[in-house]
Order: structure tokens, then C-alpha cells, then sequence
């Protein structure tokens, strides 16, 4: 956390099932889709340099990917762009479209496999879209997968590359890591874990160490609370972006939640005039691990924290981390 009195940072439980060492402080963690406020970041600089159109189709720059040529490139970071889920997803109608394995014993034999981000966005881009593009809001990795082929294609360098080069480099980011394909998890961490049934037991997996790819651009990054809080305050001040890009990003389209808005890689939440009013926010999350990061417009507050747990497909921690969410972003945003 961060405010007008400094940073704090602190702990609580055990860093590895059957030990007594809480979580490291400094510990690195999967940030799951707080990656997708990086990517955006990304593509916002290079439309800031001219090399990218925000309304341009995306299907102009990537013409072998089978794109519907209506789905412009701030379609895909507003979410907007009618894309499935290439993990999963169900039309309006109910039906429902299989996609790679993400959660269950599946996904726990498998999280060593390599996927090819162009392969997962041929896979989405072959079933129909789920609305026309540009008339509806509908969260998926998709979107970020294909932001991150953009990336590539237009500065003939590597995802990870731009991201280091452009953001973790210039503001001092040393523990913030773009895997890729590796499945380590590098400096001091927590570990997590994955439950499930087999033959009639119950079993836990340490999944620590799991091949990112399937989530790409959408959310590999590993990175820690002190570097999240430097990047969100950074972006919010206007480090990253030009003035008129910025408030691009921080507009906010409509979501199923009433109180929550999404603009280019940002959720923008409306949390009341007692509270201070609007956050902007990214929370992530990949198996076991859980992410936040809150800032106020200024980038003067922030709220950065990771959960780990031991998860399983029914979600059955999801009660308890919404309400350390509430817990956390009440005392941080509403008790000052």
C-alpha cells in the first residue's frame, strides 16, 4: 500500500503448506490479468507513436489470423471486439464452445504443455463471434493474445521484449519477469496449489512451477507488490502515456456491473464519494495465485497485494477473496 503517510507492506499465513515461514514481503507472484494493463500499455505507446491505429482493424496488421475485419484494435483492449474465450465460452443462445483446458486434473497434467499464442487466436477467430464488434462487452484473453501478436508484428521484436524495453526497464522494475514458456517462478515466492478428485480422494498439487503460455499477453507476467505499485502509479501520472491516450484508456464502457466500467486495460470502479470516488484497477488472477492493484487517479494511493491458496474448480475460495478485496480497498480507500 501506498499513501500520504508512505508504503507499507506486511503479511500473513505461510509461504508453503506445512511450514511456518510466512510470505515473503518482496515475494514475486503470477499476476494473472493485471499482465493485460502491461499489454495495453504497449500497444498505447506505439498508437502514440504513429505505428498502430486505435480504430485501424487489427485484421490490417495480422491479415493471416482469419480476423473479422470490423475488429479494430481498441475493440480488442476495451473487450469489445466479440472474440470467444479460447479456454471456453457460451453464446446467448446457451450453446457452448470447448476450449484448451485452464482449470481441474486436466488442466494440472497438462500445465506443463507450450501453447502458440497464434494458435489460440485461430482457434477463437474459427467460431462465430459471440456479438458483432463494438456492440457489446464480453471479457476474454483472446483480445490481449492477439494485442500481443500486434505488438510483435509491428516492432518486428519479441512480447517480452517491448514489455522490458518500454515499461520494466525505464522505471527500474527489477523484479517484475516475463516468462514466456518457462514454468519458474524466480526470487523469493509463496507457493500455490490446486485440489481435486481422483478416484474418490481428494488431492493437492503444488502448481508453483506451470507453463504460462496458455495465458500468453493476457496474463504471464510475474512481478511483486513494490514493482506493481511503481507501475500503476507511474501509468496514472502520466509516465507512460501522453495526456489524451491516457484518458482514452481510463474511459470507462459499460460492464455487467453497474458499478464498474472497462476502458483500454483498466477497470474503472466507482466506489462512492465517501471512499474518494473512482479507482482504477486490474486484478488478475491464474491458478493459486490472486492479484490486485488499486490507484487512485493521481497515482497518489494505491493498493497492491497477492493471495495464494489452494484452488480447485468449484472456486470454493472465491467468498473468502472477495471479501479480503472488500476488507482491503474499504480500509485503504475509505478510512482515511
Amino acid at each position: 500500500m501506498h499513501d500520504q503517510r508512505g508504503d507499507w507492506a506486511g503479511s500473513a499465513g505461510v509461504a508453503e503448506l506445512g511450514g511456518t515461514a510466512k510470505p515473503p514481503t518482496n515475494g514475486r507472484f503470477r499476476t494473472g490479468s493485471t499482465t493485460k494493463t502491461f499489454t495495453a500499455t504497449v500497444v498505447l505507446q506505439l498508437v502514440a507513436e504513429g505505428r498502430i491505429g486505435l480504430d485501424a482493424p487489427a485484421a490490417h496488421y495480422l491479415p493471416a489470423l482469419g480476423l473479422d475485419r470490423r475488429i479494430t484494435v481498441r475493440m480488442l483492449l476495451q473487450h469489445t471486439s466479440g472474440l470467444v474465450e479460447y479456454t471456453g465460452d457460451k453464446y446467448a443462445n446457451g450453446k457452448v464452445v470447448k476450449g484448451i483446458p485452464w482449470s481441474g486434473k486436466e488442466w494440472v497434467e497438462n500445465r506443463f504443455h507450450t501453447y502458440r499464442p497464434e494458435d489460440l487466436v485461430r482457434f477463437a477467430s474459427s467460431k462465430p463471434l459471440k456479438a458483432a464488434p463494438g456492440t457489446a462487452w464480453s471479457y476474454a484473453n483472446t483480445n490481449y493474445v492477439v494485442a500481443r501478436l500486434l505488438i510483435e508484428r509491428v516492432t518486428g521484436r519479441s512480447y517480452a521484449d517491448e514489455v522490458r524495453r518500454r515499461i520494466l526497464v525505464p522505471l527500474g522494475m527489477r523484479d517484475t519477469v516475463v516468462p514466456g514458456t518457462s514454468p519458474e517462478l524466480p526470487g523469493p515466492h509463496a507457493h500455490a496449489y490446486y485440489r481435486y478428485q481422483e478416484a474418490g480422494k481428494g488431492k493437492t498439487v503444488d502448481i508453483t512451477r506451470q507453463n504460462p503460455s496458455w495465458v500468453s499477453s493476457a496474463g504471464e507476467i510475474i512481478s511483486t507488490t513494490k514493482d506493481l505499485r511503481t507501475f500503476v502509479s507511474a501509468l496514472m501520472r502520466g509516465k507512460l502515456l501522453p495526456a489524451p491516450l491516457l484518458a482514452q484508456m481510463r474511459k470507462p464502457h459499460p460492464t455487467p456491473d453497474p458499478k464498474s466500467g472497462y476502458g483500454l486495460g483498466l477497470f474503472v470502479q466507482d466506489i462512492g464519494p465517501n471512499c474518494g470516488g473512482t479507482l482504477f484497477t486490474h486484478d488478475g488472477h491464474v491458478q493459486g495465485y490472486a492479484t490486485l492493484m488499486y490507484s487512485t487517479p493521481d497515482g497518489s494511493r494505491t493498493l497492491e497485494a497477492s493471495f495464494t491458496y489452494a484452488e480447485d474448480a468449484a472456486q470454493s475460495q472465491a467468498a473468502a477473496y472477495q471479501k479480503a478485496v472488500q476488507t482491503l480497498t474499504t480500509s485503504e480507500f475509505c478510512h482515511k
